[in-house]
This record gives structure tokens, sequence and C-alpha cells, in this order.
């Protein structure tokens, strides 16, 4: 090759192609993206859970440009004069009066409003329903305990930026949620009401609440919202993606297909589809109709209120909560050398607690599964959640615990619907947060362990056809069909470990931590159902007796019959 061909640079024929080459030569995206172009993903509905937060999110972002156009947030004092004429001449603040305005006087403000607020439900609910697959499926094991934990911190954020949005537009509603926050904030001791002023500018509600809620709106929780999925997505590329069990899916491959360009493709019009679903939902249902609430004012407090249904399990919580409980009250008055400090722990227990129990549980749960298993190998196929009875079982539990104080929060609502006593409503639900969790795990877990106890019979005597034949020697029999070797390996292709005693150290010792993970094992393990070996499967495929898989030879007798 002469110097002048081997010195001879590509030149693109068309515009596109010399900007894109122009581009290329001096980032090297090419290499970036036939790189991640070539990464392969497995094909399952539940994965769609994290492509329509991701989505979702987009399209916050998108709506929520467009409304920041034209919102003022700012608590000064005003007199509407715009469209809505049920408000004009009340005083209000300039973010209750520009939030009136997107919604009577900017051409679309309305539409994109809803847009903004739905896609702000499905946000949170996509990222609470891929927490609990990835929960459920056990996709949060070794390499992916840190992507657990930022899809942790993603839930909080994504709870945060529903109730800063939540509360800028300074109507009643908005108000008294942010009024909870006071009480709340209030309540820490000694420094309680000095966070209050801080938080607030002075006395609640204060002047600057609503620009700094602003400011965390649209900055910084969006920010750190954007770096914990960027770096979520990296590490599924550098750990690669999680599947289920199947006939060629091992620990060290994945099956399925590429980025480029299937799954390119089917984002692309999953994405629309997500947008076209939130876009007809926001134009045909109405959702928190600002007009209807008025202007924030600290002395009325509507009845039949309720926040966002993320929020609503901490105000169900606080709902639930006595103020005395028998002898025993709950604020108590701590005299220190400056004055007497009120402990208001009917108010500081339930803000805290629940949710802490519940985001401590969330975090660590990695390590504790690993810690009771002795199990630190890499796992990159799934669990199905009946062949992880206990994990299933407490998922259900903190699944229960969660919807009894979502239900909590509209207590008034359910006693004034169903015309019950509106104290009856409120003991029930207390009974049911510590009885309702246990129910559900008991039933859950033994649901599990008797569909372990169906796969086992499904692989060993073949799947019941419902037809029950007469052989020629005058023997009954119900014909079962055997199932396929792709279904057979999804029953019998598991982890299920035993329970592991407990193991002295080098000095012959048994340490109490070692006995309680023990017992944690014993806890976890101690009723389960082994898969189908070989062996097994093999001598109950020897036999023709009834309800073992049907030979050939009683096939033959059958059909003849």
């Amino acid at each position: 090759m002469s110097s002048s061909a081997a010195g001879q640079q590509y030149q693109p024929k068309t515009s596109v192609g010399r900007i894109t080459n122009f581009v290329d030569t001096r980032v090297g995206g090419s290499a970036i993206v036939k790189e991640f172009g070539r990464k392969i993903f497995p094909d399952h509905w539940t994965f769609m859970f994290g492509e329509v937060a991701l989505y979702s999110f987009v399209i916050l972002l998108l709506s929520g440009t467009f409304l920041t156009f034209f919102f003022d947030p700012s608590m000064a004092e005003t007199h509407y004069d715009g469209s809505y004429v049920p408000l004009r001449g009340i005083e209000m603040s300039m973010a209750y009066a520009s939030s009136l305005d997107i919604s009577f006087d900017i051409r679309g403000g309305l539409f994109m409003r809803q847009v903004h607020h739905w896609s702000a439900l499905l946000f949170v609910a996509a990222v609470s329903v891929h927490m609990l697959r990835v929960f459920f499926t056990g996709a949060f094991r070794r390499p992916r305990e840190l992507n657990w934990v930022i899809g942790g911190v993603l839930l909080i954020l994504a709870m945060a930026a529903g109730f800063t949005g939540y509360s800028l537009p300074d109507d009643l509603l908005s108000g008294n949620g942010l009024r909870i926050i006071d009480g709340v904030v209030k309540s820490i001791p000694v420094v309680g009401t000095y966070i209050s002023f801080f938080l607030f500018g002075g006395e609640f509600p204060g002047t600057v609440i609503i620009p700094r809620l602003y400011v965390l709106h649209i900055l910084l929780i969006p920010a750190l919202i954007l770096l914990l999925i960027g770096i979520h997505l990296f590490l599924v590329v550098v750990h690669k993606h999680t599947q289920f069990p199947g006939p060629g899916r091992t620990n060290d491959n994945v099956v399925g297909f590429p980025v480029g360009p299937v799954y390119a493709a089917k984002a692309g019009g999953f994405f629309f589809i997500v947008f076209g679903i939130i876009a007809a939902i926001s134009a045909a249902f109405t959702i928190n109709p600002i007009w209807n609430y008025g202007p924030y004012d600290p002395s009325p407090v509507s009845a039949g209120t309720q926040p966002d249904w993320y929020i609503g399990w901490v105000d169900g919580a606080l709902r639930l909560m006595p103020g005395v409980l028998g002898n025993f009250p709950f604020e108590w008055n701590i005299p220190f050398p400056w004055g007497t400090n009120t402990l208001s722990l009917n108010v500081l227990l339930p803000a805290l607690v629940p949710a802490g129990i519940v985001f401590m549980l969330l975090f660590a749960w990695p390590w504790i599964e690993a810690w009771v298993t002795k199990d630190r190998r890499e796992k990159h196929l799934l669990d199905r959640p009946r062949n992880a009875p206990t994990r299933t079982g407490i998922g259900v539990a903190g699944v229960v615990f969660y919807c009894v104080m979502w239900a909590a929060a509209s207590s008034d609502l359910i006693a004034t619907h169903f015309m019950v006593s509106l104290n009856d409503v409120t003991y029930w639900l207390r009974a049911l947060l510590f009885i309702g969790p246990v129910i559900g795990f008991i039933a859950a877990r033994r649901i599990a362990l008797a569909l372990q106890r169906k796969d086992r019979e499904i692989v060993l005597h073949g799947r019941e056809t419902g037809r029950i034949v007469r052989l020629p020697h005058g023997e009954f029999i119900e014909v079962h069909e055997p199932v396929d070797e792709y279904k057979r390996y999804k029953l019998v292709s598991f982890d299920s470990p035993e329970v592991l005693s407990a193991q002295p150290d080098v000095n012959g010792h048994v340490p109490k931590a070692e006995k309680r993970r023990a017992w944690a094992s014993r806890f976890f393990f101690e009723d389960r159902v082994a898969p189908v070996t070989p062996a097994e499967l093999e001598q109950a495929h020897s036999h023709g007796h009834h309800g073992e898989v049907a030979s050939e030879h009683d096939k033959a007798a059958i059909s003849s019959h």
C-alpha cells in the first residue's frame, strides 16, 4: 500500500455524515456505541418496570421544563384577577396565582400540569414495583448490592421530588401537608423549633418555604436522580443483566438480544407507549384541582384530605399513633436549665420509626441474606419468588405493613363512606398494623411452599389433564401429560439452601453471633422443599402405575381401548 493510500482518510459524502464523522473523530463515539450496542439483554416482561420508571422521569423533565417558564415561586401576596371567576379578588400568594394562570390562561397549561402530576405518580410507582421485583427475585445479591442501595436512594429521592412539587402551588391541600411537616420538625427535642424557623424563614408558614422547595424540586433533587440513574445504568452494564433460569442460561452468560438494533427499537416504541398512556390519562382524568381548594390559610383545615399515595403512609402512621396508651403518656415535659422542653413522642415516633424500619431493612437486606446463608458467590440467575419462601413472606409482610398505614391515611373517608365509627376504623387498623404483617408472612410463605410441592409433583408425575381412562385390564388411571424440557428445567433448576448449623471458630467455640445466624438459618430454610434430583426423576418415570406419567405402552393401550 502506498503512503498516500495509507494516509487517506474516510470522507463522507453527505452533510449529516460529515457532521457525524467530525464528532466521532474527536470524541470516539463510535467505539462507545459499538461496545454498548453489542450488550445482550434478556427478554422478560418484569424487566419493563425499570424502563417505565426511566421513561416517566424523562416525561417529568420535559413537562416540568414547560411549567418552569410560567410558574412564579414567590409567597408575595397578590389579588387574583385571572380567568377563574370564583377566586377573583381573593388574596393569595404569587405561587398560587401563577398555578391558576397555568391552569386557565396558558394554552395547554392544565394538560401539562396534569401530565407532570400523573407522570410523577407513575415514576414513584414504577420505581417501587421495580424494587419489589428485584427483591422478590433476588436480583440484589452479589455483585449488585450497591445497585440495590442506589435503587433505595432513588426511591427516597422520588418521594422527595414528588412531595416538594406537590407543595409548590401553595393551595390549601399542599399547605396542610407542609403543616404536618412543620409539626414533625418541631417534635424533635431541643432543636426542632430552631430547624422549623430556619426552614420556613420564621413562624409557620413564613415567607420563604415555596422558593426553597422550588430550588430543591427543579435543581438539586433532579440532579441527584439523574446522577444516580447514570450510575445505576452503568452498573447494570458492568455487572450484566440478571436473567431467569432456563436452558442454556448460566451464571456465566446472558441469553437475549443485543441493544442495537433490537432493544433500541423496542425502547423507542415503548417510550411512546408510556407517553401516550400518560397523555391519555392526563387528558381524561383531573388530578389535584387546586382551584377547588383555594389559597393556603393556616386557620382552616379541610376534611377528607389525603396526600399523594407515596406520602400517605407517613400520614397514616400519624393518625394511628395514640396520644396516651393506658396510663403512659407519649408527651413529656423535660426540664432543662434554659427552660422546659416538650418531647412529643406521639408525633416523633410515627413520623420516623416506621419509615426508619422499612428503609433500614431495605438497605441492609443483601448483607442480611448473605450472612444467613454464608453464600457470597456471584448470582446472575434470578429466583422465582416461590423458591425463596421466607424472603417472599418477609416481602409480603412489608407490603402489608405499608398498605395498612396507607389505608389509615384515608381513615376518615373509610368511616364516612361505609358509615362506621371513625374510632372503630382506627382501632381495627391499629390491630392490623401488628397482626397483618404476621398473617401476610405466614400466608405467603405457606403458599410459596405449596407451589414448590406442586412443582415437584408436576416434574415427577406430569401435568394433570383431567382425563380418567380405563386400561384393558380394568384399571382406572388419570392420564398425566409430561412437561417439556424447558418447563422441567425451570421447575428443577434453582438454588435451595439448606439449614446451616452453627460453626465453631478456630478455638472450637461457637460465638453468640454464630448461634444467632444458625437460628436465622433454621427460620429461613427449615421448611425447604428440595428440588427434584435426576435420580428421583428417573425413578418416577420408571413406573407406570396410577399417578405417574403415562408410558408409551400405556398410551398405546389407551389408544387401542
